[in-house]
């Protein structure tokens, strides 16, 4: 076992709060069981699970042992935290089916880590409560004056928005989560991100409180940008993990935009790359520094989507962006058939279709700008219709600015 595991965490910049530093550092000396959770409120993961998701693997490949948990109970209630009003409830139809998306999703994701994870849903116990029994056992270690004095609850009675019983009993399950693994799986560590303190260290006081020994609750920084806004938007929403609702060209090319400030801390995060190799990519100087960000959006979307796609991805860019050695196939694609196409498309429909604009205020402002293109002629009016004879070898490929493509294909779709 590695016994600079921890500090090799802190330089990678993983660590954000930590319950007992001293203790978690000796802890990690031996092989442990750790846990991390994703509530099932979309049917998949996006950027903001990223880092979780990359220091699990870290964690895993250091001889520690992973249990990966998707919340179909908690799901069922939603997480308040961070909500400024509150979170419209799922049918449990929605919520079974978004926790299997999960966790498949999460399954693949370390398939590619080769490492030997046990993937559980806390339906399977949270279900079989008995409420009596769950208040008399658990809720009588919670303080309500405690849990209204987090930031997120205090907020919202100060805005005068309110709170729900539902959601402040949202803290009590994901605590009794920690508590039901450390029982059933010797878990001694949960991982989340920074905005998961307090519900972290709910479960590291409720093991104490019960069962008289200590377990420990580490939580890593938000994905953000350099100025501190959060990463992960594009124009057609958010950037997800399953390669159905973000292709891996457009995440690709997610990577490969960041700012300049932001490639070694992003680097350091979300790619295996000994640090010394970070660093090294990070301080290329001018326009060198497009290498290290093409470097890591391969390593992020071959984590995430695996060798082929990132390779496809990568080859794609290099292609659209006039470099040898690639094919535009693997940028994202939309077919339509003749029968669309015989009354003509508007290229504003085309935008929008394409997920080059978010709406159609957004598609008509990106015009007016001068920043779509349709085969690499700029289209200067949002009333441009196209038809058949726009499309070489029955492909229209479409621009917007100086990196984003699409391509529209005739056919069937």
């Amino acid at each position: 076992m590695n016994s600079s595991l921890y500090q090799t965490l802190a330089d990678r910049g993983f660590i954000h709060s930590v319950s007992n530093a001293p203790g978690l550092r000796a802890a990690l000396d031996q092989p442990s069981v750790f846990y991390v959770g994703f509530d099932p409120t979309a049917p998949s993961l996006h950027t903001g699970h990223l880092i979780p998701l990359a220091l699990a693997a870290h964690l895993a490949q250091a001889g520690h042992h992973p249990v990966l948990l998707a919340g179909g109970g908690t799901g069922l209630i939603g997480d308040p935290t961070d909500r400024s009003e509150t979170r419209a409830l799922l049918s449990a139809e929605r919520v079974a089916a978004n926790t299997q998306a999960v966790r498949r999703q999460v399954d693949r994701l370390f398939q590619n880590e080769q490492a030997d994870v046990a993937i559980v849903d806390n339906a399977e116990w949270l279900t079989q409560l008995r409420y009596l029994d769950f208040l008399r056992d658990i809720g009588r270690y919670f303080s309500v004056n405690e849990i209204l004095a987090t930031e997120t609850y205090r907020a919202r009675l100060d805005s005068g928005q309110g709170l729900n019983f539902v959601e402040i009993n949202y803290r009590l399950l994901q605590a009794y989560d920690f508590l039901h693994l450390f029982r059933e799986h010797g878990c001694i560590l949960q991982i989340g991100g920074s905005d998961q303190w307090a519900n972290i260290l709910a479960g590291v006081d409720l093991i104490r409180r019960i069962e008289g020994k200590e377990a420990f609750g580490l939580v890593t920084p938000l994905l953000t940008t350099s100025t501190g806004q959060k990463m992960g938007k594009t124009a057609a929403g958010a950037l997800w993990l399953d390669p159905e609702l973000t292709s891996p060209y457009d995440f690709f090319q997610y990577w490969i935009n960041i700012e300049d400030a932001s490639v070694e801390r992003t680097l350091a995060l979300l790619t295996p790359l000994p640090l010394h190799e970070v660093r090294a990519l990070a301080s290329l100087p001018g326009a060198q520094i497009r290498s290290a960000k093409e470097r890591l959006a391969y390593e992020i979307t071959a984590r995430v989507h695996g060798a082929d796609a990132a390779n496809a991805a990568r080859d794609g860019a290099r292609a659209l962006f006039g470099r040898d050695g690639g094919s535009t196939a693997a940028a994202p694609q939309t077919r339509v058939t003749p029968d669309k196409l015989a009354a003509g498309l508007r290229i504003v429909d085309l935008l929008l279709m394409s997920g080059l604009a978010g709406s159609r205020s957004a598609a008509r402002r990106l015009i007016a700008q001068g920043g779509a293109y349709a085969n690499d002629c700029r289209v200067d009016s949002p009333d441009t219709i196209f038809h058949a004879d726009a499309f070489r070898n029955g492909e229209l490929l479409l621009r917007s600015g100086k990196k984003r493509y699409h391509r529209i294909l005739l056919g069937r779709e």
